[in-house]
């Protein structure tokens, strides 16, 4: 793996891309390629929102996150980062920062992970890649070319790809260090790419703050606002609302319980589900008794609407890999059975068996081998 500084150029990246191509034609037909783990696999949950590699596009081999998760997960999305942390010496010298909180330099999208995830998938028996539902990230959410770069990376890869995400429209910290344009649920790029997604059953994975962080109550609520007006227009793409829109600063706000309800019971977005993913949103949800109290009705009433997945980064072993589970133990135990088993395994396997036989049913229509 590259290391801060030195990652692939042009001419090392355009072989591995034609050597991961090659590869997909060279393993077995996507069709025969299970869409359930082998027999006799136990587990815990399925992970809905995994990163194998983090801000520096590093990360582990999927094989050895397999090791991490054998016995106590069946299945997990696959995904890197779409961006791109900058190591700008006139900010921190001599060291190479590794998360976007370490340096004030820029974001940029890194649309070489997508080429990335899917060497590493390929790299895999088809009873490994069976476990795995790669996603495509490396897309900007400005660009109305994105949808088109989709294309091109399912055209590359056939047989690999499930779905788009996590993307990201307004996160706290992040966007304003995005370089180029600023997302925006008011953008056309962002219709053109749901649609897209829609069109081929691509399983959708979106980051949008529930409200601005710090500001005044007359403008927090506009977030949501224009996210449930944006998911109202794509009846046809099935989303998946990550960590229900909260996170570092981005608490709770008074009227957390009524805006997910008000989704939940809209009619119009029925197609709309929600992740608890990442620590930082599991402490809201045990903060107390009262908090997991309210969690669990609400998941109770809505089960088939709601996933859980980790949001680990590139794990470094098991404890790491399994400590947001082991938070969530309190709202584990307030769950009726039935929600349990949804939110933890059944929903992942609809949702995504769903978008795989789409996906795959697209590809055969619409891609012709060159």
């Amino acid at each position: 793996m590259a290391r801060p500084g030195q990652l692939l150029g042009g001419a090392a990246a355009a072989a591995l891309i034609a050597s991961a191509a090659g590869a997909a034609q060279a393993q077995d037909s996507p069709d025969t390629v299970a869409a359930v783990p082998p027999k006799g696999k136990t587990c815990l949950f399925n992970d809905s929102h995994f990163h194998l590699t983090n801000y520096i596009q590093e990360g582990p081999p999927a094989r050895d996150v397999l090791k991490i998760m054998d016995g106590r997960v069946c299945r997990s999305a696959l995904f890197g980062i779409p961006l791109q942390q900058q190591w700008s010496y006139r900010v921190t010298a001599g060291r190479a920062p590794k998360y976007y909180m370490d340096t004030d330099a820029h974001l940029y999208y890194y649309s070489f992970t997508d080429a990335d995830i899917a060497v590493r998938y390929l790299a895999l028996s088809p009873e490994e890649r069976a476990r795995f539902d790669p996603m495509i990230t490396g897309f900007n959410p400005t660009d109305m070319y994105a949808a088109d770069q989709i294309r091109r990376v399912l055209k590359t890869y056939p047989g690999v790809f499930t779905g788009i995400g996590e993307f990201s429209i307004h996160k706290e910290f992040v966007s304003s260090k995005v370089a180029g344009d600023v997302a925006s649920l008011l953008d056309p790029a962002l219709d053109r790419l749901l649609d897209f997604a829609g069109e081929v059953g691509l399983l959708t994975i979106m980051h949008n703050d529930i409200i601005m962080p710090y500001s005044k109550a007359e403008y927090s609520p506009i977030y949501f606002q224009q996210l449930t007006d944006a998911l109202r227009k794509h009846p046809k793409t099935t989303i998946i609302w990550a960590h229900m829109g909260l996170g570092r600063v981005v608490q709770p706000p008074a009227e957390f319980r009524a805006f997910i309800e008000s989704i939940l019971n809209d009619p119009g977005m029925s197609h709309v589900y929600f992740d608890i993913s990442w620590d930082e949103v599991a402490k809201y949800v045990i903060k107390d008794e009262e908090t997991v109290k309210v969690a669990a009705e609400v998941i109770n009433a809505h089960p088939d609407r709601f996933l859980f997945g980790t949001d680990v980064v590139a794990p470094r072993d098991a404890e790491h890999y399994f400590a947001v589970y082991q938070m969530y133990q309190p709202l584990w135990a307030a769950l009726t059975p039935e929600a349990r088993e949804k939110v933890l395994k059944a929903n992942y396997v609809r949702l995504f068996d769903a978008a795989r036989t789409k996906v795959r049913a697209w590809e055969k229509a619409n891609l012709t081998t060159p």
